[in-house]
């Protein structure tokens, strides 16, 4: 007999055709300002929440996938548009949902900025959450330099 989980966050896309549950709180809420997130949105950044992918489940419909880079993909409703989630090709990795893909955006409130060096310059929020800039650190650094983005320029 399969174990039951109960959600402690559910969302979907805005016309219903695919539905996610999580099953920890959101973590690691952010928002990225980086070149690839914005094409991804048609936003200026975007807001994600992840979770361990042990702790997350498609429950309604199946997303379409676009490898947006060789090391990570990202799931959008292939019905109505929206863009739902972006997760690393790494099996330990988390998976991460937009924010207003949330039925409770609330429920994730940001940590952390990245991709700061591509914010665009009139975007002026949250001022006393922490930033980086992509690829600051030497693990991050060392972690994009096999990067090869799929997106057009």
């Amino acid at each position: 007999m399969s174990e039951v989980k109960t959600p402690i966050a559910t969302g979907g896309c805005q016309c219903g055709a695919v539905r996610y549950e999580m099953y920890v709180a959101p973590q690691n809420s952010h928002v990225c300002h980086c070149r690839m997130c914005q094409r991804a949105t048609g936003g200026v950044f975007a807001a994600l929440a992840g979770a361990p992918k042990s702790g997350f489940a498609w429950t309604k419909g199946a997303p379409t996938f676009y490898a947006s880079s060789n090391l990570a993909k990202r799931g959008f409703c292939a019905a109505c548009g929206t863009p739902l989630s972006f997760a690393y090709d790494m099996p330990e990795a988390r998976i991460y949902v937009t924010t207003g893909s949330l039925d409770d955006p609330n429920a994730a409130p940001i940590v952390m900025q990245y991709g700061v060096e591509s914010r665009v310059s009139w975007v002026k929020f949250c001022e006393d959450v922490k930033s980086e800039r992509t690829g600051e650190s030497a693990d991050a650094a060392a972690f994009f330099a096999s990067m090869q983005v799929n997106q057009s320029s």
